[in-house]
């Protein structure tokens, strides 16, 4: 296979639950059906994004944790999902240690970066990395490895304010270690239609970023909650739901983001 650049997009908020892993988990598959390779690093030490691609615990022999360390490398911790074209570096708890370990090494920010240059990660067109709710050392690993950033916002009335903290964190990863970041889009989640509130949130955050904020909304939806329960993508657990036609919605706006992109 010719090794090609692929298009590395972190999906990061330092707030919890606001359908982080459910986009990277989703868009991935969304991506992979359409004929894209793709590659899910799970750089949360909760592994939800591994567990809702259907993969063991007890499989997951080599991680991410790994991958940072340097013990091992792209080709030998990831593994493929029962999603064609969609693999995963799977998450374990060792990662809540890994700050400890290489803290005090020079290369502390830049262990993903350099992992994914390889000719392994290169074979895939895009790579996803799913961070933890905070802001740390995974997730400064995260944006220093990626081309852009990804950001899901809950359509709830304190988001503009955890946004704005995410984007000045963005702006100083820019300038001190990755001058190359910039932001993929904003994505909308959560959204109830019935919401007043939800509504007003859209409008603001459109006025504020205006074309950096994706025209797709991913709304509330049960399926989707329900689907990793059974280690499954909502595009598989029920394709034709809501929030599965929201995220293949999403994949098709990111392909078309990418394309004026390369063209410009």
């Amino acid at each position: 296979m010719a090794i090609e650049k692929n298009r590395i997009i972190t999906i990061a908020n330092q707030k919890g639950g606001v359908g982080k892993t459910t986009t990277a988990i989703n868009l991935a598959t969304a991506l992979a059906a359409i004929g894209e390779r793709v590659l899910i690093v799970d750089l949360d030490p909760q592994g939800n994004a591994s567990t809702g691609l259907g993969i063991d615990r007890r499989t997951r022999e080599l991680s991410s944790y790994d991958l940072l360390i340097g013990s091992h490398g792209v080709a030998e911790t990831v593994l493929q999902t029962a999603v064609p074209n969609l693999s995963i570096i799977p998450s374990t708890m060792d990662l809540l240690g890994i700050e400890m370990e290489i803290a005090q090494q020079n290369d502390r920010v830049f262990r993903l970066r350099r992992a994914l240059a390889s000719a392994e990660a290169l074979t895939y067109s895009y790579v996803l990395v799913d961070c933890p709710p905070s802001f740390n050392l995974l997730t400064m690993n995260a944006l220093a490895a990626a081309h852009s950033v990804l950001v899901p916002l809950q359509c709830e009335f304190f988001a503009l304010e955890g946004l704005s903290q995410l984007l000045e964190t963005v702006d100083q990863v820019r300038r001190t270690i990755n001058p190359y970041l910039d932001i993929q889009g904003i994505v909308l989640t959560m959204f109830d239609s019935r919401n007043n509130l939800a509504q007003q949130v859209v409008n603001d955050v459109r006025t504020h970023l205006g074309e950096k904020v994706y025209h797709t909304l991913i709304p509330r939806n049960v399926r989707v909650s329900e689907a990793p329960s059974y280690g499954k993508p909502a595009i598989l657990y029920d394709l034709k739901c809501a929030g599965s036609q929201a995220y293949l919605q999403l994949a098709s706006e990111v392909i078309q983001r990418e394309r004026q992109r390369r063209a410009a």
